[in-house]
């Protein structure tokens, strides 16, 4: 039997500013890093740091105890808002042009 991956729609992008609204680090703020929209992942900097104990693998890796920051799933954040600093929902607007851009549901501007 073959499972194919769900394949998420997500709204966040790389770069994106968010809030952590629950977890260990709650409340707490940074940049998407990554995006891993199989899982419905986000890396965030600075957040879901864990401690990884770690083989030396020939003289490239070195042993020890390293910190490694850990995706978090998507729903746990959300977007800080660019004009307010609030976090926000993200909404869709097309222009006369037909481009389509992301914006800021609480206060209506472009993200």
């Amino acid at each position: 039997m073959v499972v194919t991956p769900v394949k998420f729609k997500m709204k966040l992008r790389k770069g994106d500013r968010v809030k952590i609204l629950s977890g260990k680090d709650r409340g707490k703020e940074g940049n998407i890093s990554r995006v891993i929209p199989e899982k419905n992942r986000v890396l965030v900097d600075g957040v879901n740091i864990v401690k990884k104990h770690q083989k030396a693998q020939g003289t490239t890796r070195q042993a020890g105890i390293i910190d490694r920051e850990m995706p978090i799933n998507a729903s746990n954040v959300a977007v800080v808002s660019p004009s307010d600093g609030k976090p926000t929902r993200i909404g869709y607007r097309i222009d006369e042009k037909g481009e389509k851009h992301r914006i800021c549901k609480r206060t209506g501007s472009d993200l």
